[in-house]
């Protein structure tokens, strides 16, 4: 069974300005392949035929250095926002997508299993899964714990905490867009609050491999680095 991806790729890349002035964030490179090729052939590898890339900002780039997918095996088409809309405002441009379909970031650096992921969710007849990550995040300074008389009661030396984040993919039923607005912004922590807010089930499933989102400076160092060493964890061949 051929599978349907949406891949959102139409963001500025404020974050990892000034790289982004020249190049869309999706194209910046890991290794010898822009991030959105690695993503292109992995969910190749995973028995997606046709991908949808929702496209705004330095549009004709990405278009012109993906075409029609052929040279990938696959059939790739563009859905163009006028305006910025968000994560899930792009997905009601887009006529012709079936009961079950990956929504994913353009920059995510993973291994995860895209096909078993889209199997799952169909097999479960879920409404909306979320791949999750465990993140920890340091605290860069000594932390001061002060009672109402500002005296100091405790300290504690650059703390960490563990944070359950959204990877950035996402398996959706086409039910769901019923809650997402035509033709103005409209986020992916909108909708979950909608979702949360009209008793609409949203499933979360732990991911335990490697993840990174390159829209983050640091993360996209780390990328850089390791992809290298790493390649045939992301790619077959």
């Amino acid at each position: 069974m051929s599978r349907r991806a949406v891949i959102l790729a139409g963001g500025k890349g404020t974050r990892l300005r000034p790289y982004t002035v020249v190049l869309p964030k999706p194209l910046m490179p890991i290794g010898d392949f822009p991030i959105l090729e690695v993503i292109v052939r992995q969910l190749a590898q995973h028995g997606f035929g046709h991908i949808t890339m929702a496209v705004n900002h330095q549009a004709e780039i990405i278009k012109a250095f993906f075409t029609d997918g052929s040279k990938w095996g696959i059939k790739i088409d563009y859905s163009l926002e006028d305006q910025p809309l968000g994560t899930m405002g792009p997905l009601r441009l887009i006529d012709d997508l079936p009961e079950d379909f990956l929504v994913m970031n353009g920059d995510v650096l993973t291994n995860l299993d895209y096909g078993r992921f889209h199997r799952e969710h169909a097999a479960d007849r879920r409404l909306f899964t979320i791949s999750s990550k465990k993140r920890v995040e340091t605290i860069d300074y000594g932390v001061l714990e002060m009672d109402a008389n500002h005296s100091l009661v405790g300290f504690r030396e650059k703390p960490h905490a563990d944070y359950m984040v959204s990877m950035g993919v996402y398996m959706v039923n086409r039910t769901v867009l019923e809650l997402v607005p035509e033709n103005r912004p409209y986020g992916f922590d909108t909708l979950m609050l909608d979702m949360l807010a009209a008793g609409r089930q949203v499933i979360v499933k732990e991911f335990d491999g490697y993840w990174l989102d390159i829209g983050r400076p640091a993360d996209y160092a780390k990328a850089t680095e390791e992809f290298e060493s790493m390649q045939s964890l992301f790619l077959n061949g």
